[in-house]
């Protein structure tokens, strides 16, 4: 018997449960919630990240338009050129922003050779007269480019950091070749 009333119980109380609909709301939000968190993170994440490659594209086509207005260029001259990449990157950081600028003859098979290269760090990056690539749209006989090459790397600030601790930092990199403006090619005295 007593067994028995136990059992009604629970059934009424069951009953009674599942039919109160107080406090739905509240579950569904508790269930959304982290989703809703991490799609508005996520959201952020992609626009600061968009945000930094327009930077990098606008900070490599600048350097590149800059080197090709001049008609010779130094290794003191070009050391300036990590600070205009930087002040595009405002108000995003700049850390870790590499440059390798390079001067490349096509000759009259409009095959691209090196002739001159200099890399931030006041190095030579490529070899002098080595072969090189550029778009197959750019190999015309007996002309001269300028290349620039950025990378800057992105940490990711929120978006599951701990999650995939050692994928958090995304390089983004940027090539611009330019045809000379000033002259038929961009020297480098002491590159």
């Amino acid at each position: 018997m007593k067994g028995r009333g136990i059992s009604i119980r629970l059934h009424r109380l069951t009953k009674r449960f599942v039919g109160d609909r107080q406090g739905v709301g509240a579950i569904e939000f508790a269930i959304l919630f982290p989703i809703l968190v991490m799609l508005y993170i996520g959201a952020f994440e992609i626009t600061i990240g968009l945000s930094m490659s327009k930077r990098a594209s606008r900070a490599a086509g600048m350097i590149t338009d800059v080197v090709t207005q001049q008609k010779s260029v130094t290794k003191s001259w070009l050391a300036d050129m990590p600070s205009v990449a930087s002040a595009v990157f405002v108000p995003y950081g700049s850390t870790g922003l590499t440059i390798k600028i390079t001067g490349i003859a096509l000759d009259g098979t409009g095959n691209p050779k090196v002739a001159w290269s200099w890399a931030q760090n006041g190095t030579r990056p490529y070899a002098v007269n080595s072969v090189t690539t550029v778009p197959a749209d750019m190999k015309k006989a007996n002309i001269f480019l300028v290349r620039t090459e950025l990378s800057v790397p992105y940490k990711l600030f929120l978006f599951a950091p701990n999650l995939a601790p050692n994928n958090s930092t995304i390089t983004i990199s940027r090539s611009y070749f330019y045809l000379p403006r000033a002259s038929d090619t961009v020297t480098c005295s002491d590159c």
